[in-house]
């Protein structure tokens, strides 16, 4: 019988800050390597359709390096195989490092008995002919993406191309105007990561590792949400995972934590910005509430009259704390704050810093504020935004 290691304690403000360190918004931001060091530190960055400021995975390294050309941010991604494309959390860039760590996950799609969409006869087969002869390709340069103008009728093509997709014959190497471009893995992914040799239980336990990592310190469920993990399979590895037990105040629940980040108190600037709701420091409401005390939900898809914050409210992150919440739009060069919730007035300033810095990203040249939660701030809110933009 294995004796249960002893867990080391936390404070919940030191909890807090080795999260904030571990997903880069503490201490000096690496520039050196750019948006590529932030996608090898984070493992994981979530794509979404939405596109308000900008697109999610865009925000991302945005949120954590400040300012740069949003064609640097996709090239970076995609330029010279560095990433790939695939289920993680949700549909997520991955560093091209991690294509062995999925095997799991393509073997299980494998082996699935049952889709939503049926395969035509020859319709895989001839996909795959296709892009050897041709790739990268779309899947409307493939033959079409849509049968009818059902957004769920997938043509034979598509249905093909998606499943090889999952199956991992096939990578998504780029996005094009939101397309996904498919190539063969023999062609996208370098030789030596081209392999699914690694057993299900040694995938698991690097994905536990790096969740571990990335998120500083977690719980059990924080770690499994990370790359979309049962329960279970993060029980059955993380004891070899190298992952030491921490108990942290007021979280209730048993913690572990990266022995690394343990080693060296969380130290330096924290930065001030709008954060995607998709960002991977706040993208799991639990641990969002359990870390900050506060509550975050994305409401694009509730009802408008039923929104407290707005479509696409956007948390601003300050001093290492949430400080209130954004939702914005543009018009044409001015950046429009639709809603602006603020913790108490000494969130004022920040909240005119983040929103001031994110219009000048997006080549905005002016700010305005159409509703302030709290009418008495509308005013210093005005004033700081006023004095930032002159």
């Amino acid at each position: 019988m294995t004796t249960p290691r002893p867990s080391t304690p936390l404070s919940a403000d030191e909890a807090r800050r080795l999260a904030l360190r571990a997903q880069g918004f503490l201490g000096a931001p690496d520039r050196r390597s750019g948006v590529r060091g932030v996608l090898r530190h984070l493992g994981a960055v979530q794509l979404d359709t939405i596109s308000v400021l900008a697109r999610s995975h865009e925000l991302i390294p945005y949120a954590r390096l400040g300012t740069m050309g949003r064609k640097t941010i996709e090239n970076a991604y995609w330029k010279d195989t560095h990433a790939f494309e695939y289920w993680s959390h949700a549909a997520c860039i991955l560093p091209i490092e991690e294509w062995p760590h999925f095997a799991f996950r393509r073997r299980a799609y494998r082996n699935r008995p049952h889709w939503n969409h049926d395969l035509p006869d020859g319709a895989y087969e001839q996909v795959i002919k296709h892009l050897r002869a041709e790739g990268p390709l779309t899947a409307t340069e493939l033959g079409g993406a849509k049968r009818t103008s059902e957004w769920w009728d997938w043509s034979g093509a598509k249905v093909a191309v998606e499943r090889a997709l999952m199956y991992g014959e096939v990578v998504c190497v780029e996005r094009r105007g939101w397309k996904r471009v498919y190539d063969l893995a023999e062609r996208a992914v370098p030789e030596p990561l081209l392999h699914d040799d690694l057993d299900d239980t040694e995938c698991l336990r690097r994905l536990v590792r790096l969740a571990g990592q990335s998120l500083g310190v977690g719980t059990r469920a924080d770690i499994a949400d990370y790359h979309r993990l049962k329960g279970e399979q993060v029980d059955a590895v993380i004891g070899d995972s190298g992952l030491v037990p921490v108990t942290v105040e007021g979280w209730g629940k048993q913690a572990w934590a990266d022995p690394a980040a343990l080693e060296t108190p969380p130290r330096g600037r924290h930065r001030t910005t709008l954060l995607s709701p998709f960002d991977s420091l706040i993208w799991e409401r639990a641990r969002t509430e359990r870390i900050f005390g506060f509550t975050h939900r994305l409401e694009a898809y509730v009802p408008k009259p039923k929104r407290v914050y707005g479509y696409f409210a956007m948390p601003v992150l300050a001093g290492g704390h949430l400080v209130g919440r954004v939702d914005p739009a543009r018009e044409g060069r001015t950046l429009v704050a639709r809603q602006v919730t603020l913790n108490g007035p000494k969130a004022v300033p920040a909240v005119a810093q983040a929103l001031v810095e994110a219009a000048s990203w997006v080549d905005c040249t002016d700010v305005r504020v159409e509703r302030v939660d709290a009418p008495d701030l509308r005013e210093p809110l005005t004033r700081e935004l006023t004095h930032a933009l002159a």
